[in-house]
């Protein structure tokens, strides 16, 4: 079988981004063909130092967010705070068509190297931020973390029991969310490159990010003045997370199947009187009907209940699948998610990569996250037309 030119074969990127949502944005694009350049300080980048690690190895070699946020990039060290360090990244900077960063706004202006700066030699140059609260505005400058930008984004003051304090969903969503959006907004900057011949500077802000996933209750506090609040303690089970026998569950009422079905799925005749029939009444009776769901799926499993109320009764049903479920998960294997990848310190492992499938330039591996320094010579005497020999000059002076 012939296999066709990725999506984005004719772009080349910089990636001097750290953390998450940066490197995540750059690997996308590494992932549909782009040319990325991994650039980091001479001690390598913070995401190096994020656990958890390899066999628990505190090694920068093997942090388990560093190798899934870096594939399909090679990888140069580089020392911004230098005067050579800052020449050399201009340099790269001339023959490249996105630049994925993450420091504080104004750092790069402060080295020269900000996009203002960078396309008076490089006019179609796209350069992507992404920072907590963006490029401008009162809080631009504050630094922020996960549950920072979940906290000012709204998300928080819907998660959780109206008894107790808000929730922070596990995870670093609100940083794949971001990444997700600097790479979707850095298409559309590089589409419109090529129909002006103009580049432009991409700023996402992850507040912005986590806020506009409020799409409907923004909206509705705006128009009525109303919030959605969070979740009663008791009584409110149904259509929410229910335990089972080996996990939880979710179940909710939908026009796809009758209550009575729903009902005898349940096995519980009780749970077709009126006062559970009738929506309105569900929620005034919604404790004693969690009591009754919840005898009656106590000594059932996650798989036979999905199997027969999807199969059988057409419901609105769901699983909580754990990592052991999702690794084992049969859509998930039909349809090419993992990826097994052979990184030369921790080996083989599979990780999530296709985040969708396309008919034609599609998502491919083709190398593992580098090794801090591991493509100097190549890179440099590529880019920059210069000798190994001057290369280890630059990294024995400190430079890269």
């Amino acid at each position: 079988m012939m296999i066709g030119p990725s999506a984005l074969d004719d772009v080349r990127v910089l990636d001097v981004s750290q953390g998450i949502a940066g490197p995540l944005c750059a690997k996308f694009l590494g992932d549909y063909g782009a040319d990325v350049i991994k650039i980091e300080p001479p001690g390598g980048e913070c995401g190096r130092r994020m656990p958890p690690f390899f066999q628990d190895d505190p090694d920068p070699e093997k942090s388990l967010f560093f190798l899934l946020t870096n594939l399909n990039k090679r990888g140069v060290s580089l020392n911004l705070e230098r005067p050579e360090g800052a020449e050399i990244f201009r340099k790269l900077a001339r023959n490249v068509d996105v630049i994925v960063e993450t420091f504080p706004p104004g750092y790069l202006a402060s080295r020269g190297l900000d996009h203002a700066s960078l396309e008076r030699e490089n006019p179609g140059l796209v350069m992507t931020s992404i920072t907590p609260f963006g490029q401008t505005g009162p809080y631009s400058s504050y630094k922020g973390g996960e549950i920072v930008s979940y906290a000012t984004g709204g998300l928080m003051s819907i998660s959780g029991l109206t008894d107790r304090e808000p929730l922070k969903h596990g995870g670093f969503p609100g940083q794949y969310e971001a990444g997700l959006n600097g790479a979707l907004a850095t298409l559309v900057a590089l589409l419109i490159r090529d129909m002006t011949g103009a580049g432009q500077h991409v700023d996402v802000s992850i507040q912005e990010v986590l806020a506009s996933t409020l799409v409907i209750l923004q909206p509705f506090y705006s128009w009525t003045g109303g919030v959605q609040g969070r979740r009663e303690p008791e009584g409110k089970l149904f259509g929410n997370i229910m335990p089972c026998k080996d996990g939880y569950f979710v179940c909710q009422a939908r026009a796809t199947a009758p209550w009575d079905d729903m009902a005898s799925f349940f096995g519980r005749e009780e749970l077709k009187e009126e006062r559970f029939a009738d929506a309105e009444q569900r929620g005034a009776n919604g404790r004693e009907m969690d009591e009754i769901i919840l005898d009656a799926t106590k000594e059932r499993t996650m798989a036979e209940m999905f199997r027969t109320a999807s199969e059988q009764f057409r419901m609105l049903f769901g699983i909580v699948q754990t990592p052991a479920d999702l690794a084992a998960c049969p859509q998930l294997d039909a349809v090419g998610f993992y990826q097994e990848v052979d990184h030369p310190v921790i080996g083989k492992i599979k990780v999530p990569f296709r985040l969708w499938n396309m008919s034609a330039g599609p998502a491919r591996y083709t190398r593992p996250a580098p090794l801090l320094g591991q493509h100097n010579v190549e890179v440099y005497t590529e880019f920059l037309k210069i000798s190994a020999d001057e290369v280890r000059r630059l990294r024995e002076g400190g430079i890269v």
